[in-house]
């Protein structure tokens, strides 16, 4: 089956499932993958392999700078100590962590300390999409979203680089504790100058324009161009298309967008943002083997629950290193982002990108395929009770489009 023909089918499926998950309630994401684990068990759909050059290629840009220009630097400004606290040295805590208690279980996955710390490192990353499109459709508190989506963006580009550093210090090269932080800072740094030095020119282009078009042209190039432009570079691409995504979204629209063009922009990549995650979470289904995740369900299981005790420990230590600032959250909100810490397609990249020679990889891919899996079904279908549970919601009319995000 060609590509052409693989794509139509895709899409096709995806519209089933998204009628599907509407009758039933069900988050769209969690649907897509249960969707596609059924489809690769019954081997049904040839598809594309999930790999790094793909999610580079196509997913990621458009997603996170969908995400990043819909969130507004206002948003992020007023949060800015959690979001930042979380993703920078959260995700290094949560790095040692979840090493320090994979060492000690007999059920994990990995018996050296340098394949736990790899291992870690790419488990990392949280991928909320399917959490905040069910805080949108049962209308809970709008800060939370903001929070958990905000640290998503920017945890995604401090576990890659984690895992990078990490990967070459477990496969022998030499990295020093302050060339690591030198290289840490520098990747980071590089690559928010990068998005926010495109973000503005594509901003003050845009300026001069009044063609709806060219102006979702102009946005396309800044999401797709910031990622490419730094990892050309060597530095993060994902802060980089984060940070141009802010960029265009706060400082761009507003300055140099009329209100239909503004409008035009908006449902374009509310549109990529559907299109993308429907494709991505399907083939994320496709990409498990039953048979392997049953066989391996013991440190698999021990492994989730690892990955949740140290993602308790970042948000409530977070939480209370903030208690007595303005962005101090409610006990209810940590459980909230704790349990809706999602592991997502990245993930799996990353566990699939490791070199084929790496020791103990075949254990790390099928344990990493495990925790995504049931971190999207089990705490994607029990967020919602868990919010009604705690009164975060109001229940609005749920419509399609919030689901799909």
């Amino acid at each position: 089956m060609n590509l052409e023909t693989t794509t139509i089918l895709l899409f096709a499926v995806a519209t089933a499932v998204a009628l599907v998950a509407r009758a039933l309630k069900m988050p769209y994401t969690v649907a897509l993958v249960l969707a596609g684990i059924a489809l690769g068990a019954g081997r049904i759909l040839p598809a594309p392999h999930l790999t790094k050059d793909l999610l580079y290629a196509v997913f990621l840009p458009g997603l996170i700078f969908e995400a990043a220009y819909h969130l507004g630097a206002r948003q992020l400004e007023q949060n800015k100590r959690l979001i930042l606290g979380l993703a920078f040295p959260g995700v290094l805590l949560a790095v040692a962590v979840t090493t320090g208690l994979l060492a000690l279980t007999p059920f994990g996955p990995v018996s050296s300390l340098t394949g736990a710390l790899v291992f870690a490192a790419l488990i990392s990353a949280t991928d909320p999409i399917a959490v905040v499109g069910l805080f949108k459709s049962v209308g809970a508190p709008r800060r939370l979203g903001v929070i958990v989506e905000g640290e998503s963006l920017v945890n995604d580009g401090t576990s890659v680089v984690v895992y990078t550093l990490a990967l070459l210090f477990a496969t022998g090269g030499e990295l020093s504790l302050l060339q690591a932080s030198f290289d840490f800072v520098k990747v980071v740094g590089l690559g928010i100058f990068v998005g926010a030095a495109l973000g503005f020119a594509i901003s003050k282009a845009s300026e001069r324009i009044d063609d709806p078009l060219v102006e979702i042209t102009l946005t396309t190039i800044a999401a797709y161009g910031s990622f490419v432009a730094a990892e050309e570079l060597h530095v993060s691409g994902i802060i980089a298309t984060v940070t141009a995504g802010v960029v265009c979204g706060s400082f761009g629209a507003p300055r140099g967008m009329s209100p239909s063009t503004r409008l035009a922009v908006e449902a374009f990549w509310e549109y990529v943002a559907f299109a993308l995650n429907s494709i991505v979470f399907l083939l994320i289904g496709l990409e498990v083997t039953l048979g392997s995740l049953f066989a391996d369900w013991k440190p698999i299981v021990a492994t989730y629950l690892i990955v949740l005790l140290a993602r308790a420990v970042v948000v409530f230590g977070a939480s209370a290193a903030l208690r007595r600032t303005s962005e101090r959250i409610p006990w209810s909100w940590g459980l909230v982002m704790t349990w809706g810490g999602l592991r997502g397609a990245l993930s799996m990249v990353l566990a699939l990108a490791l070199p084929a020679g790496f020791p103990e990889r075949s254990p790390i891919v099928s344990t990493t395929f495990g925790v995504v899996i049931l971190s999207i079904i089990v705490n994607g279908l029990t967020t919602a009770p868990l919010l009604r549970k705690l009164g975060l919601c109001d229940d609005p009319p749920e419509q399609l489009g919030a689901t799909a995000k």
